[in-house]
């Protein structure tokens, strides 16, 4: 079983023509689990969630196309296609986030650290603001929020969990390091939040997987699930480098992957 969960449609249309290129590469790719999981914040329905000026000029989905794509999809033969959302964990707005993920009959819901205050980390416009700040400071508000995003018990996926090093800035001090990933990890042991490793990190600037190993094996070790995905914005990155992230995912221990259907978790073999 082979997994792909965390994708987006953004940089094409909501429309069933364009979904079938990332259907068809997934089936190409033999990815039995697959789904679509658009950045909440393009939706009008997520203002009360999170705003800002970057986000504010890109919020223009309504859900409700969004749901009827995925019916469209259902009846047009593909059943199994998974409708998620993945949601940027907003500190202070647990309650609204709760309502918008209750509207929905998500399959499953990936929470993710992109900001952290008006920093949006992993962004090109931003990645001059690195030189401008302190790494360990940026590293240890980035893993406070992945330690209450796990927490609230609002997601099933973690997203990318150290996104932070997306542009190569990372403490020195590995004492310092292990300390973010030793908390991090024992809140998302205590809570229903799998980890995903993502082959994402392979196409940016650090040019390595997400999680980082030592990371996933606290993440083993601590009994946390594990899904693959490949965050592909373009329907040919689907189920990108996946032997790497297989090879990743075993050496940690892991011989199962997590999928979901209706909010249901059900573990699977890796293969």
């Amino acid at each position: 079983m082979r997994t792909d969960y965390h994708n987006h449609l953004e940089k094409g249309t909501l429309t069933l023509d364009y979904l079938k290129k990332f259907i068809k590469k997934a089936e190409a790719e033999g990815i039995k689990e697959f789904g679509i999981s658009e950045h909440a914040y393009h939706f009008y329905q997520t203002k009360d969630i999170l705003s800002n000026p970057w986000v504010d000029e890109r919020r223009y989905y309504d859900m409700d196309d969004y749901v009827k794509l995925f019916e469209e999809a259902k009846q047009a033969g593909y059943p199994s296609l998974k409708m998620s959302i993945e949601m940027d964990y907003t500190p202070g707005k647990h309650r609204e986030m709760e309502k918008f993920i209750r509207s929905y009959d998500f399959d499953y819901v990936i929470g993710s650290v992109h900001w952290v205050g008006d920093f949006g980390i992993d962004l090109a416009e931003y990645r001059k603001e690195w030189e401008k700040r302190d790494v360990y400071e940026v590293y240890e508000k980035y893993f406070d929020q992945i330690v209450t995003l796990a927490e609230s018990n609002l997601f099933d996926i973690v997203g990318h969990l150290d996104l932070v090093k997306i542009f190569g800035y990372i403490p020195e001090d590995q004492d310092f390091l292990l300390k973010q990933y030793e908390r991090a990890t024992d809140a998302l042991a205590k809570s229903k939040t799998c980890v995903e490793i993502s082959t994402a990190g392979l196409r940016k600037p650090i040019g390595k997987l997400y999680p980082d190993p030592v990371l996933l094996q606290r993440c083993y070790d601590k009994g946390i699930p594990i899904v693959l995905s490949s965050d592909a914005h373009e329907p040919e990155h689907v189920g990108y480098a996946y032997d790497q992230a297989v090879k990743l995912a075993k050496s940690a221990g892991y011989q199962q992957v997590a999928t979901f259907t209706n909010g249901k978790r059900k573990l699977e073999p890796l293969t």
